[in-house]
């Protein structure tokens, strides 16, 4: 009898994408139960519209962006580049301004219903 693999590999390029207020986002982990978050690549094109989270706990690091690109927290714009890191708790308003593809840790799992546009 074979052994259940005690790891799982993700392929983003294999994840369907969602169409969300940040932009395109693939989402992975989501049917781990031993997992206690979600992981999300995702590719902003444009402004993203500004939102909140009630309960989850965003943490983007961003892969690649432009030149100009920003992350708008609460009212303060941000300048950010490939390598920055940003924690995001419940509450904070937030929206990136500019391209730019992002991998986002969601703590707990993302809830479509946790998330309000403002």
């Amino acid at each position: 009898m074979e052994q259940p693999r005690r790891y799982r590999i993700v392929d983003f390029d294999q994840v369907a994408g969602v169409a969300c207020p940040c932009g395109t986002a693939h989402r992975a982990f989501a049917d781990v139960p031993e997992f206690p978050a979600t992981v999300h690549r995702t590719v902003i094109t444009g402004d993203a519209k500004p939102h909140y989270h009630r309960t989850l706990t965003e943490t983007y690091y961003l892969l690649q962006c432009g030149p100009d690109a920003r992350m708008q927290l609460d009212d303060e714009l941000v300048p950010v580049r490939a390598g920055t890191c940003i924690m995001i708790p419940p509450g904070v308003v937030h929206r990136a301004v500019g391209q730019m593809t992002v991998l986002i840790f969601v703590l707990p799992k993302f809830d479509a219903a946790d998330e309000v546009l403002v």
